[in-house]
């Protein structure tokens, strides 16, 4: 990841180093296909990519962006991103993003359970 660190905030640095130090490879700004809310074509590079969790991380760095219409979009097209607000609290983020990592895999293990039980009907 060192190499394109150049390419990076401050904050999004941050957050790559913690993934690198919880041994989770990620892809900075690794492209994703959306329907924006016109259903419009979008792609959109959110900050990182983690392929082994299958979910993006959006850095938010800046109180005078729209993160709000970014998350709806994601939402919309069943994209799963952990959007973390630097600027709120930077001593905070982490357990933050550990939370919300389970959260989505709490959620994916209540789907599969569902299609055992469905399964066995």
């Amino acid at each position: 990841m060192s190499s394109v660190y150049h390419d990076m905030t401050e904050s999004e640095r941050q957050v790559s180093e913690y993934l690198t130090k919880l041994e989770l490879d990620h892809i900075f700004q690794f492209p994703v296909f959306v329907y924006d809310d016109k259903d419009r074509p979008r792609v959109w590079t959110p900050d990182f990519y983690i392929p082994k969790l299958g979910i993006y991380v959006e850095v938010a760095g800046s109180k005078n962006f729209d993160y709000e219409y970014r998350k709806r979009i994601y939402n919309k097209n069943g994209i799963p991103i952990i959007f973390i607000h630097f600027f709120k609290d930077e001593n905070r983020w982490k357990n933050y993003f550990i939370v919300k990592m389970k959260e989505f895999e709490e959620a994916r293990y209540q789907e599969v359970m569902k299609m055992v039980v469905l399964d066995k009907m």
